[in-house]
């Protein structure tokens, strides 16, 4: 089958690749479309911190946000998920550590993680193998842009839910990016107001589009402002605004961080301290993959514009290296179908 491997920073190719096979507890699934996100681009040039760590080694198959078909299970008990459209978890646990054992995998210091550490082949690839306890269903009438949207969806719906915010009350997403811009959306199906702030012109545009009422420039924001917001969510890499993102908090209020910068954030904890700010970290989608799921599924959020074109295997290492197809709309996400080629587009 035809995959995209990267043999070393900024190495990039498809290749032909022996096709998986399932083993007990495995699904084999059809890929039918994969996001790209910023630990992709990461881990194709090499500054992903997993690689220093010894996690992640060249070469590796990337890609954790993917949809597609059930073609064969690998035990007769899971013979049902044949022909069923899924999306899978990022995070796989080993199943006996404290972490998993207590529901909390995504922390399991064992785990695989599909298509960024060690073990686990990712999903840019014709077909690829997801252990069934890590499945979820996708009813039919959800788009394929959307299923494959429920993993960033996940970890967006997460942070909504971390800043713990009645309807009407004020939210600051910072970062107008998929993760920023699909929080916007949930939160705003619960009623909450929704501010978001960004650098680009054209992503705060499409941040309009999608409902939200309030776009801030960053600088806008940083500019002596103090107390405005009851809960912030910081989703951008830039390293300054974690110690922004406290200061627009409201005394008593929430900070909820998912952004990870290049370098070393500083926050001042005195300020934390005197405000009362409870301070979140949200790592991974898995908690929050089944209410992505509902979300898209009842239509109360409907993220489909969020994706700005779709490319085949052969164009993904130009939008890694940061290049745009010539006819790519607005938004901030790029999607692969594995069908494609640049022959047969």
């Amino acid at each position: 089958m035809r995959a995209l491997v990267v043999t070393g920073p900024r190495q990039a190719q498809v290749q032909d690749v022996p096709d998986p096979v399932v083993g007990p507890g495995q699904l084999l699934v059809d890929v039918e479309r994969v996001g790209i996100c910023g630990t992709d681009v990461e881990l194709y040039t090499g500054e992903m911190t997993y690689i220093g760590q010894g996690f992640t080694h060249f070469p590796l198959r990337l890609g954790h946000e993917w949809s597609g078909r059930v073609t064969a299970a690998g035990s007769p008990e899971d013979k049902n998920w044949i022909g069923k459209r899924v999306t899978g978890d990022t995070m796989l646990g080993c199943g006996d550590c404290q972490y998993c054992k207590s529901g909390n995998h995504h922390v399991c210091p064992n785990r695989f993680e599909v298509g960024v550490r060690d073990g686990w082949d990712g999903a840019l690839a014709e077909r690829m193998l997801v252990p069934s306890k890590f499945a979820h269903e996708i009813p039919e009438n959800v788009s394929v842009t959307s299923a494959t949207l429920v993993e960033p969806a996940g970890n967006s719906l997460r942070a909504v839910r971390a800043a713990n915010l009645r309807p009407g009350q004020k939210l600051l997403i910072l970062g107008s990016g998929t993760i920023g811009l699909l929080a916007a959306q949930f939160a705003l199906a619960d009623g909450i107001e929704v501010h978001v702030g960004g650098v680009r012109e054209g992503s705060l545009s499409l941040a309009r589009s999608l409902g939200v009422q309030h776009t801030w420039r960053l600088d806008e924001l940083a500019d002596n402002r103090t107390d405005e917001f009851d809960a912030v969510i910081e989703a951008t890499s830039i390293d300054d605004m974690p110690a922004l993102s406290v200061r627009l908090a409201k005394p008593a209020g929430r900070v909820v961080y998912i952004g990870l910068s290049s370098s070393p954030s500083q926050v001042d904890t005195r300020e934390i301290a005197l405000k009362d700010i409870t301070a979140v970290g949200i790592l991974s989608a898995s908690p929050g993959l089944s209410g992505a799921i509902s979300g898209f599924a009842s239509g109360a959020v409907d993220p489909d514009a969020i994706v700005s074109e779709v490319i085949s295997l052969e164009e993904v290492p130009s939008r890694l290296e940061g290049l745009r197809g010539t006819n790519a709309g607005p938004g901030p996400k790029v999607h692969v179908d594995p069908r494609l080629t640049q022959e047969n587009p």
